[in-house]
């Protein structure tokens, strides 16, 4: 028998996050960067670039993705993966949004 279990957690508000911004919660070792785009989506990455591990709770949002502070790799903000000639990948994790909690499904997160 085949059943995914989904560890759904509330981390807060769409209105925690500032538009183009992002803020971090922490899961055991790991800390995850929630992001908002500038037309309210809200997404989920391990907050390590996949390239130095850099902040990338600190980067740039723009067009879906987030941009490193350190070397400028772009990174899908829905994937995680890098984008244009970088390769690499960062992990990504399930959103949903009720009412204006964010939930996040973290029955996946290394931790």
């Amino acid at each position: 028998m085949n059943v995914m279990t989904q560890n759904w957690q509330s981390i807060g508000t769409i209105n925690d996050i500032p538009r183009r911004g992002a803020r971090c919660v922490k899961n055991g070792d790991m800390t995850i960067a929630i992001f908002r785009t500038s037309d309210d989506q809200i997404f989920a990455l391990e907050d390590k670039c996949p390239h130095k591990n850099g902040p990338l709770s600190q980067g740039i949002v723009h067009d879906g993705c987030v941009t490193c502070p350190l070397h400028n790799w772009v990174i899908s903000l829905e994937s995680g993966q890098a984008q244009g000639a970088d390769e690499g990948k960062t992990q990504a994790f399930p959103i949903k949004i009720d009412d204006e909690t964010i939930l996040i499904d973290l029955s996946k997160a290394g931790g």
